[in-house]
C-alpha cells in the first residue's frame, strides 16, 4: 500500500511514530468524457481568463474572497503552518466509549503502522487499547486541512478514522416534515417488530455486493465484443395494497425462504397504504423467489409510486 502520511501518535508524554495508509479504496468505475466526432478525451485546462493562457502548477496560488473580485492569498507553506501540518502529530485529547459515537461523525478510514523505530510504543498503544476497550479522540491535519479523528483497534492494528467536527453536521430540526410525535397502530408496531426480529442477522459484509458495478461491467464486455447494449424499460406496476396485509406477507415470505425476502417492494404512501413496485426484468438469471399472495383492497383506483 502506498503511504499517505507520515508522522506520531502522542498520549501524555509518550510518543508512537507511524505511517498512515488509506484503509478503503474507491471501485466505480471510471469514465472520460469524449468527444463523440472523433473520439478524443477531453482534458481540463488550468486557464486564467484575463491573461488567455494557460496556467503552470507553480503559478498558481490559494485565495479567499473576502469581497466580490478582492482575495487574500496564501501559499503552501502559510496554509501547513495555519493547520499545524507542519508538526505532523496526532495528539490524542481524550479516550471514550466507541458507542458514544454516531456513525454520521465519521468521514474516512486509515490504517495506522508502526514507524522505523516505533514498534515498541506502537504494541503498548495497541495492547492498552484492546484490554481498556477505549478510543482515541485526536486532532490531526492532513494535506493542510484540520480535522477530528479517533484512534481505534482494528483485529491486531491501529487505524485512524476521521470524524466531522460539531459544527459540520447538520441539525436534525433543519429536516422537513419529520412527525412530532410518532403514532402507530399497535397490532401494525407488534408485526412490524417481529419482522425485524425474522430478518435480523449478524453483519456478514461479503455477502452484499455493488449490483450497479456488475452490470455496468458486463455492458462495457458487451460493448466491448461489439454488441449492442439493449437496457429492459423501466417499467413498474403498482397496486395499492394494506399496510397490515403488506406485514402479513412479508412475514410469510421470511418464513417460506428463511432470511429472504421477495424482491417486490413497498413503499409507504402519507395516507399509510402500502404501494407494491414490481422491478423490471434484468439480462442476469436470478433464482426463483417465492411469490407472495397479497391481497388488493382497491381495484379502481392505482396509485403512482412515490420517488
Amino acid at each position: 500500500m502506498h503511504t499517505v502520511w507520515k508522522g506520531a501518535i502522542s498520549f501524555g508524554l509518550v510518543h508512537v511514530p507511524v505511517k498512515m495508509f488509506s484503509a478503503t479504496e474507491d471501485k466505480d468505475i471510471s469514465m472520460r468524457y469524449i468527444h463523440k466526432v472523433c473520439i478524443t478525451p477531453l482534458a481540463y485546462v488550468r486557464k486564467c481568463n484575463t491573461c488567455e493562457k494557460e496556467v503552470e502548477w507553480e503559478e498558481i496560488s490559494r485565495g479567499y474572497e473576502y469581497e466580490p473580485g478582492r482575495y487574500v492569498l496564501f501559499e503552501k507553506d502559510e496554509l501547513e503552518t495555519i493547520s499545524g501540518e507542519a508538526n505532523k502529530e496526532i495528539k490524542i485529547l481524550d479516550f471514550v466509549n466507541l458507542e458514544d459515537i454516531d456513525p454520521v461523525y465519521f468521514q474516512k478510514t486509515y490504517y495506522l503502522a508502526p514507524g522505523e523505530t516505533g514498534s515498541g510504543a506502537y504494541s503498548l498503544l495497541l495492547e492498552s487499547m484492546k484490554q481498556t476497550g477505549k478510543i482515541g479522540i485526536s486532532k490531526v491535519s492532513i494535506r493542510s486541512k484540520s480535522s477530528l479523528a479517533a484512534i481505534r483497534v482494528i483485529d491486531n492494528c491501529l487505524a485512524m478514522e476521521t470524524i466531522f467536527y460539531p459544527d459540520e453536521i447538520r441539525p436534525i430540526s433543519q429536516v422537513p416534515n419529520l412527525p412530532e410525535q410518532s403514532q402507530v397502530n399497535e397490532r401494525e408496531l407488534e408485526m412490524a417488530k417481529m419482522l425485524i426480529s425474522q430478518l435480523s442477522t449478524p453483519f456478514e459484509p461479503e455477502k452484499y455486493r455493488d449490483e450497479y458495478r456488475g452490470r455496468l461491467m458486463e455492458a462495457i464486455e458487451h460493448k466491448i465484443a461489439g454488441e449492442e447494449v439493449q437496457a429492459a424499460p423501466d417499467v413498474q406496476k403498482t397496486s395499492v395494497i394494506d399496510l397490515m396485509a403488506a406485514l402479513q406477507a412479508s412475514l410469510d415470505a421470511t418464513k417460506a425462504g428463511g432470511a429472504e425476502v421477495s424482491t417486490e417492494k413497498v413503499h409507504l404512501e402519507p395516507d399509510a397504504t402500502v404501494t407494491e413496485v414490481k422491478k423490471p426484468k434484468t439480462r442476469a438469471k436470478k433464482e426463483k423467489e417465492p411469490k407472495v399472495k397479497v391481497e388488493k383492497v382497491k381495484e379502481e383506483k392505482v396509485k403512482e409510486p412515490v420517488t
